[in-house]
């Protein structure tokens, strides 16, 4: 779907530039004090990891504090399941209800919508829902909500401009089952092909291609997390011989950089990879939900020379079960699938058993916001998170917001109690605030302003 004409033009406030200031409270070497701090996170994996991390997977040292953390919390909280005849409902009760209490604490550290209600849906509970195999086609299990679930298909092939007779696709448990899902496809038109993906990528994209037996090329990235397609097309130049699998991300982790589809389609066609020789595969994440409702924003479409997309269904629209979308060419998932007589259904997804309670919150979330209710969200998290921008910078704080983005990357403070406190996520000197629909005002002036009393 085409942006509409009224939608939101929304800008950064200062572009990619970091806002003016030095460094208060932040650790050495913040992020804009030298350009090249910008550069992407050192990627998690293999012997590229930063030491600290290696050190996690080489003995698991650096894990032992959560670890007894983790057992400390389920004692006090009394969650150890016991072999006796059973815990009466009052205490099972009570226990829920302390966790609950603890859910009630600051979270801008991941881009989940807590604002949400789906009390209308809880008799769902009641009842076990499962939507094995082929959404299209139903299954012999007879509780499903596949119906509903295709009502969801549906409508991101609407918002993402294929026809619903040319695409496939089914409801995940996550983004990275939506990666792996394209990927996978990706790999089927092209065996023996090379993934190529960014620095700023996440984590699961090298998994999978560790999981795959892939080879997997690390592109460079800009500044501002982008991918660098004058890197990209030098090593294409040196893997001509090999058909090209290229994982694009919309809205990276930390910085929200969105590679350019176009720019990436051209330097294929520049080094002489024709469409019958490259797949591409949209990690959309947050931003493949939000981009559609900003005017100007890249439009990433099916009516480009995309092979799938892939988004989260709990961050924006806030599922409160960890869900995904991933869509793709119908033509191409004759390849994967086979028919399960067990099931009485066809099989082309990478789990078997999948929930079906989470296609009808999704359901409800669309059919409840409507078009321009999203559209108003949308609006709402960016223009918050250039707000964030501009707090930061009247405290001192260097930070940058990416065009159409509701993520803010700043210095990473150097008080651990206070990374503790807001929940931030932090690699290296980078921190970022993702100002999702629950972040208000209020909250922003209130890290702004613990950041001006350090």
């Amino acid at each position: 779907m085409a942006s509409t004409d009224n939608s939101p033009e929304l800008m950064p406030a200062n572009g990619l530039q970091p806002t003016p200031g030095k460094p208060i409270g932040v650790k050495k070497n913040a992020i804009y004090k030298d350009a090249k701090m910008m550069q992407s996170p050192q990627p998690i994996y293999g012997h590229d990891m930063p030491h600290q991390i290696q050190r996690v997977v080489s003995n698991g040292k650096q894990c032992s504090g959560k670890e007894e953390k983790q057992r400390d919390i389920i004692e006090d909280m009394k969650l150890a399941i016991s072999h006796s005849s059973g815990e009466p409902e009052p205490i099972l009760a009570s226990v829920i209800n302390h966790y609950v209490q603890t859910l009630n604490q600051r979270n801008m550290r991941y881009p989940t919508n807590q604002d949400l209600n789906y009390d209308t849906l809880a008799p769902l509970l009641h009842f076990h829902l499962n939507n094995a195999g082929d959404p299209f086609l139903g299954s012999s299990f007879s509780l499903n909500s596949t119906t509903f679930e295709v009502c969801v298909l549906d409508w991101f092939a609407n918002l993402w401009e294929i026809e619903k007779s040319e695409y496939w696709g089914y409801v995940t448990t996550g983004g990275t089952e939506g990666n792996l899902h394209g990927i996978l496809v990706g790999r089927e038109q092209f065996p023996d092909g090379i993934l190529y993906t960014s620095q700023d990528s996440h984590y699961s994209i090298v998994k999978i291609a560790r999981m795959y037996r892939m080879k997997c090329v690390k592109v460079n990235t800009s500044v501002s997390g982008e991918i660098d397609c004058v890197d990209l097309k030098a090593l294409l130049l040196a893997h001509k011989t090999k058909p090209a699998i290229i994982n694009l991300n919309i809205g990276t982790t930390m910085k929200g950089g969105i590679d350019d589809l176009d720019l990436v389609t051209q330097t294929l066609e520049e080094c002489g990879f024709t469409p019958d020789r490259f797949y591409l595969h949209c990690d959309g994440a947050l931003f493949g939900m939000m981009l559609p409702f900003v005017k100007g924003a890249p439009n990433i479409t099916f009516r480009k020379p995309i092979g799938s997309e892939a988004i989260y269904g709990h961050k924006f629209l806030g599922c409160p079960i960890p869900c995904g979308i991933v869509i793709t060419r119908l033509e191409y998932i004759n390849a994967l699938s086979r028919d399960v007589e067990i099931i009485a259904s066809r099989d082309a997804t990478i789990t078997g058993s999948r929930s079906g309670h989470a296609p009808i919150f999704l359901w409800y979330a669309l059919k409840r916001r409507g078009l321009r209710g999203l559209q108003n969200e949308v609006h709402k998290c960016i223009m918050n998170a250039r707000y964030l921008q501009n707090r930061l910078c009247d405290v001192g704080i260097g930070a940058m917001l990416n065009k159409f983005s509701n993520t803010v990357a700043f210095e990473t403070p150097v008080d651990d109690g206070f990374i503790h406190r807001w929940n931030l996520a932090c690699i290296g000197n980078i921190a970022h605030v993702v100002v999702m629909q629950h972040v208000t005002i209020e909250i922003l002036d209130s890290l702004g302003n613990f950041y001006k009393s350090d």
